[in-house]
């Protein structure tokens, strides 16, 4: 085991955290420094400081401490000298493991998970995003429930009425199920509002584009940038978790509705994504997504493959995919590399706007790739027909011939077999 101190932070009102991180076979170094750099940043969103890293070379994870009870001993000699509060692995703990942790360490031992379902405690905002937090957080410590010192089994006197009753343990976990059920009969009321809503939106033809990618690559200030929408926009990680929808008017006139989405990171824990799955569902029944990288990351094909891997586990991994490279006006960043190196990709700057037509372009060109150019033979009398067409899809060719208004324009389906009886072959 290697013990890296870090610079310590005079600020004693925040938590003082130790990070713990094994080095298993098939793994690097740097691989495992990398996930430790990420972890210290979830530690300072949630509020504390890190004062020391543990790193430890193992086949396999002890099934007690996950680190074996030697060096455990050593951990908590280097906890007493940092004077640290909590102890935070990047590995998930079982229950048992935590509980043997806590009790050799003298002082909290948690893992990633419990990080990040405390940074989604913080930001959620609206109703729907506290439910959902709540629900995974409950999910997360059900197992984990433990007698508190001195709880007794309530007992009751009488023929038939003797020996143990309900332990405090047990209430306990009745409630904490009572109130899972409840939370999970409120998400379902809100999902089908939602289900409402998306019909409204289905019946108005808009097209629906959600903006998905790794926490902090800059979904909401692209958000801003194409819409004006004024949400908060953060170097931070999980500012948003509520996901907010504006509209985008299209160069040819059409209107498409933009989604902002909660940010993915490796190792998501699953009560979040059972938890979400309403909020994702907006991933899942798009149109297309707009993966936004951070073209200044040193592992952007890394957080590439997390974010799909959270798509193939939700379901949306076949929903059309437009790579959209970020922050190329960063120093040293590789997004217009990594956007030739991937053809069909766009690099931008959503902060300082560069490139952004290109990919109001490109977006407009996946969304038509999927729809069918028609040409309409429309009575010149008949105006709303003509205009119907022109609100109905995206209009590339007008001419007047005699009594006749000949349109060439881009209809899906839907749109297609509405306007049947006045189409022509090309």
């Amino acid at each position: 085991m290697t013990y890296i101190p870090t610079t310590l932070i005079d600020r004693s009102f925040r938590e003082r955290i130790v990070l713990v991180g094994v080095l298993f076979p098939g793994q690097t170094a740097t691989q495992l420094d990398r996930e430790l750099d990420e972890l210290a940043l979830l530690v300072d969103t949630a509020g504390a400081d890190v004062v020391a890293r543990v790193i430890q070379r193992r086949d396999r994870p002890d099934p007690a401490t996950y680190l074996g009870s030697g060096k455990v001993e050593e951990l908590h000699e280097i906890c007493l000298a940092v004077d640290s509060d909590t102890v935070v692995f990047d590995h998930e703990l079982s229950p048992a493991q935590q509980r043997n942790l806590e009790r050799l360490l003298g002082r909290t031992a948690i893992d990633r998970t419990a990080v990040i379902l405390d940074i989604f405690a913080q930001n959620a905002r609206s109703p729907e995003g506290k439910a959902q937090v709540e629900l995974a957080l409950l999910q997360y410590r059900l197992p984990r429930l433990r007698r508190a010192s001195g709880s007794l089994s309530q007992q009751a006197g009488g023929i038939g009425t003797r020996g143990p009753g309900e332990t405090q343990l047990e209430v306990d976990r009745r409630r904490l199920v009572q109130r899972m059920h409840k939370l999970q009969r409120d998400l379902k009321d809100v999902s089908r509002t939602r289900g409402v809503q998306r019909q409204s939106r289905e019946r108005g033809r808009h097209r629906e584009v959600t903006l998905v990618g790794y926490t902090n690559a800059g979904k909401s200030s692209l958000l801003n940038r194409l819409t004006d929408a004024g949400v908060p926009a953060e170097n931070r990680l999980f500012v948003t978790l509520d996901p907010r929808t504006r509209q985008l008017q299209m160069p040819g006139g059409e209107t498409v509705l933009v989604t902002d989405t909660v940010g993915f990171i490796s190792k998501l824990p699953h009560e979040l994504v059972d938890a979400f799955k309403s909020t994702l569902d907006s991933v899942r029944l798009a149109d297309l997504l707009v993966h936004v990288v951070d073209g200044s990351s040193e592992v952007a094909m890394d957080e590439i493959e997390a974010v799909r891997e959270v798509l193939r586990e939700i379901g949306a991994d076949q929903v059309p995919e437009l790579l959209v490279f970020n922050k190329c006006d960063v120093e040293g960043s590789a997004s217009h590399e990594l956007a030739t190196s991937h053809p069909g990709s766009v690099a931008i700057s959503a902060l300082t706007g560069e490139n952004i037509d290109e990919l109001i372009a490109a977006v407009g060109a996946r969304l038509r790739s999927d729809d069918r150019v028609v040409t309409l033979a429309l009575p010149a009398e008949r105006g709303d027909l003509i205009a119907a067409a022109h609100r109905e899809g995206d209009v590339l060719a007008q001419d007047t011939q005699d009594d006749v208004v000949v349109l060439r324009v881009v209809l899906d389906q839907v749109g297609a077999a509405r306007f049947e009886q006045w189409r022509v072959s090309a």
